[in-house]
């Protein structure tokens, strides 16, 4: 990994140097997963025989909410110009399985841990680490195993595929009883998403559980629930996040191993420049969160334009050829990214969650039916909640947002809501507002709600459709062949050939 938090703040000495052999233990449980269970091991009498759950939760969060650039490319907010790069131009790489041996196994043994002692909670943000964790794993690629995973210590060193509906089904259940665990009793240690505050775990809970509905938005049901009537039960009763203090999200420090994910990234500093499709959403709205992700041209900075004027920024085309945008450069007529993603150590939070995107799943939702109220209230909400953000973490704000109205902004043409529009014009406008949000946040949902909900209309080059998954690792080909050949098998079976080779039940965005 990269870049992580530091250690828990205050440690030193002979606590930093046990944390350390935690972790290289965790590490060495991924082991498990290929190898059988030895009959007898070696101990070490002066080492201890088992992992305190703090240790555990620290690396495994830090594991887990980091930036993944790669969707930046895929939807259409960055492009490459040194080189074909393979998700802008829709040609899928395999995914990567490493997250059975960083996150989810060392989660396992942080329950495991956490049951010695009793402790509750500890288990109820392993079930949600478990639900992330699985949920991507299988929007990724589909089928994958999930019920026999991280299960080597058990005898599953080849575990079997459960096909997506039965991944859904279970996340969902895990985080129920998630949500059942969590509790203001248990103490929370080595927490460095939320501090040990159980009630904001317990609000991230039930808005994942959200998140996780509304992607099946193409469903009726999953497993034994009900779709709409499970997301409606969940927003009616449970604890929800109600600001931006409550998101899923890191902070970074200035600090070895603690900084920002991209802090130093070379590519960032030489070859990465803003797609046009996503630059101009923000200049047809004169939308200055804009001058927060975008450099201004070279030839704008030359003419000495100000940072807030709209005319000095401007992106290059996705589908076209890289050698075209570069020669953009040349010209000095395309924005690189904002430096402050590779120069600012700490530079803004990584969410997995934000209160911004719950408030858009809820609008979203409410356009449904599936909830009572206005859908254009949720809507407000998410949007200036994602304004609040920025003007909180983006250093010096005032030189972007100075004189800016949200209010107001949400009555212009482009951005203001209509409860009585059309459900296909009130998700676009709830999608693209919502895929505005998310530059260098969230993950690939951007990426997930486009194929789900068509909006917003990505540019794809003609004869290049949106792929739906990638490719299983070659490595689970080499070591755990028979249960992937038996997944592929049983999907070949039932597909049909008006959903180009798939059953559009095991594509939850079909």
């Amino acid at each position: 990994m990269k870049n992580t938090i530091k250690n828990i703040k205050g440690q030193k000495g002979k606590t930093a140097k046990w944390l350390m052999r935690s972790i290289v233990a965790a590490g060495l449980l991924t082991l498990a997963s290929c190898e059988s269970n030895l009959d007898t091991i070696n101990e070490n009498p002066n080492d201890q025989a088992s992992i305190d759950p703090k240790f555990l939760l620290t690396f495994v969060e830090k594991y887990t909410f980091q930036v993944n650039g790669d969707n930046m490319y895929a939807s259409r907010m960055m492009i490459g110009t040194d080189g074909e790069n393979s998700y802008q131009y829709m040609k899928w790489n395999d995914a990567s399985f490493e997250v059975y041996t960083k996150g989810l196994l060392n989660t396992g043994k942080m329950m495991q841990e956490a049951e010695k002692r009793g402790n509750k909670n500890y288990l109820a943000i392993g079930k949600f680490l478990r639900a992330y964790h699985f949920f991507n794993i299988s929007l990724k690629v589909g089928s994958a195993p999930y019920s026999e995973a991280a299960k080597g210590e058990s005898g599953f060193t080849q575990p079997k595929y459960d096909i997506q509906e039965a991944i859904m089904a279970g996340i969902l259940s895990e985080l129920k009883e998630a949500n059942d665990l969590i509790n203001t009793s248990d103490k929370i240690e080595g927490d460095i998403v939320y501090n040990g505050d159980a009630l904001k775990w317990k609000k991230l809970i039930n808005s994942f559980r959200l998140k996780i509905l509304i992607t099946l938005s193409k469903k009726t049901t999953v497993g034994s629930y009900n779709i709409a009537s499970e997301f409606a039960s969940i927003a009616g009763s449970q604890s929800l996040m109600t600001s931006i203090t409550d998101n899923g999200e890191l902070k970074f420090a200035d600090a070895a191993d603690s900084r920002y994910t991209m802090f130093n990234n070379s590519g960032y500093g030489s070859s990465l420049y803003m797609a046009d499709y996503f630059i101009n959403m923000f200049k047809d709205r004169h939308d200055p969160r804009l001058f927060t992700f975008a450099a201004q041209t070279t030839g704008a900075k030359e003419a000495g334009k100000a940072i807030t004027d709209y005319t000095a920024y401007n992106g290059g085309n996705p589908t076209s050829p890289y050698s075209d945008n570069a020669a953009l450069i040349t010209a000095k007529n395309i924005s690189k990214v904002n430096d402050r993603f590779y120069k600012d150590p700490t530079n803004e939070p990584a969410s997995v969650l934000s209160y911004s995107e719950l408030e858009f799943i809820l609008a979203e939702a409410a356009a449904r039916g599936w909830i009572s109220g206005s859908a254009k209230t949720h809507y407000d909400n998410a949007i200036k909640a994602s304004f609040s953000f920025y003007q909180k973490y983006v250093k010096n704000p005032g030189q972007y947002f100075s004189g800016f109205d949200v209010n107001q902004y949400l009555t212009t043409p482009l951005v203001v809501y209509n409860d009585a529009d059309p459900l296909q014009t009130q998700l676009e406008k709830i999608m693209t507002q919502k895929y505005m949000t998310m530059f260098h946040q969230a993950q690939w949902t951007s990426y997930y709600d486009y194929l789900r909900t068509g909006y917003p209309n990505y540019p794809l080059k003609s004869g290049v459709a949106a792929p739906f998954r990638f490719r299983y690792p070659q490595s689970e080909y080499n070591y755990n062949s028979n249960n992937l050949k038996a997944a592929l098998n049983e999907e070949m079976i039932i597909s049909t050939p008006n959903h180009g080779g798939y059953n559009k039940n095991l594509i939850i965005f079909i």
